[in-house]
């Protein structure tokens, strides 16, 4: 695995080569980007930006969606998937929200981890944009890309979380999960663009595909290839 400093040379390149990197989702309030994030699960932030508009103007705020039931929010999601399951969530944080927080997102991630439907990536992504909180988010393409790198060697969010926060300044962390995230979306993808990748002179599972191009015959899919080849999920 990466240093630190290899690490935040490597973050470095990346943020020069995405700058716009950024959430996706729209949403002007904590609760807002809440309510989107828990949406997003199994779907496209696309998807989730063409159905939170009505959602919002519907539910403005916890208190609203508190008086909601499933059953009411159901056909209001269903285009983002699983909405059942999403429905009750939805309606449980907003409860929660009202009974335990004053209708307020809390800013902390112990609070918002006990909420229905709340884990560690979505919390860290209301943290790290709504409320001034340093987060990390690792969703599947951090994952993918931070260990075809190099930067994180684990298949676990946690892990790769804390290995990350731990090579970078609490004040990079929201915006280095917004950079992995768009190079996994734009270059980094499961049958990756390497060729438009700005870090390949430090990526182990470039340097690894190099070496198994160059191996002879009887020597390809090397252990170091199989290694560096993360899940392309």
């Amino acid at each position: 695995m990466k240093t630190p400093t290899e690490t935040r040379q490597i973050v470095d390149k990346l943020e020069t080569q995405h700058p716009d990197a950024d959430t996706e989702l729209h949403y002007t309030t904590a609760f807002e980007l809440l309510v989107a994030t828990i949406l997003s699960a199994q779907s496209t932030d696309e998807r989730v930006n063409l159905v939170t508009p009505a959602l919002f103007r519907r539910y403005r705020n916890a208190a609203a969606l508190a008086r909601a039931t499933p059953a009411e929010l159901e056909p209001k999601i269903h285009s983002t998937g699983f909405f059942r399951a999403k429905s009750k969530a939805l309606v449980g944080m907003a409860r929660a929200l009202v009974k335990d927080h004053g209708g307020e997102v809390p800013a902390d991630m112990q609070a918002l981890t006990t909420l229905p439907g709340v884990g560690r990536k979505t919390a860290n992504v209301v943290l790290g944009h709504a409320l001034g909180v340093p987060g990390l988010p690792v969703d599947r393409h951090v994952l993918r890309v931070a260990n075809r790198i190099g930067i994180a060697e684990s298949d676990k969010p946690e892990i790769v979380e804390q290995q990350l926060c731990a090579a970078l300044l609490p004040v990079r962390w929201t915006r280095t999960s917004d950079t992995l995230i768009l190079h996994g979306r734009r270059i980094c993808r499961p049958k990756p663009l390497c060729d438009r990748c700005a870090v390949t002179d430090a990526c182990e599972y470039f340097q690894a595909l190099a070496r198994e191009r160059a191996a002879p015959a009887g020597r390809k899919r090397s252990s170091a290839s199989r290694k560096v080849r993360a899940p392309g999920r």
